[in-house]
């Protein structure tokens, strides 16, 4: 025990290293192993998207959605995301696709959607960039912004 101790004393940046990667791949465990939600490819996401209740919810920023989005999609944004929850109540009960430029904060609000009661939530892997570049999918451009009411 007493040569940990040494180790540690003598190398306490690897030491300081070894503590903080473990520390965030239990993390990292914990929410993979918790999460309520799940990822879907643009590609599977379109009969989804078919049916009349799914709901897309973006979470881009207004200049981004409105440059080209998902037709048919609310804009919510992360940022913003705790006010739209009251609007976004009535569709509760719906699969709910989140999606946002690259997948980040489509988790991050996913995270909250579940937290807040939405059962069905999905996020859209790759985002928009993976919608647009990737699959080549269609896109909406629109001069009016659709925000959740």
């Amino acid at each position: 025990m007493d040569r940990y101790f040494e180790f540690i004393l003598n190398h306490y940046i690897l030491s300081l290293a070894m503590a903080v990667v473990t520390f965030l791949l239990i993390q990292e465990f914990f929410d993979t192993a918790f999460k309520r939600f799940d990822a879907i490819s643009p590609l599977l996401a379109v009969p989804k998207i078919d049916d009349e209740k799914t709901v897309v919810i973006d979470v881009r920023e207004a200049p981004d959605f409105i440059q080209g989005h998902i037709a048919n999609a609310i804009n919510a944004p992360l940022s913003k995301l705790t006010e739209h929850l009251p609007n976004l109540q009535k569709y509760q009960k719906n699969l709910l696709l989140v999606t946002c430029q690259t997948g980040t904060r489509a988790a991050a609000a996913a995270k909250l959607l579940t937290k807040s009661g939405f059962e069905n939530v999905l996020i859209l892997t790759g985002g928009m960039n993976a919608w647009q570049d990737e699959y080549k999918l269609p896109i909406k451009i629109t001069s009016k912004n659709r925000v959740a009411s």
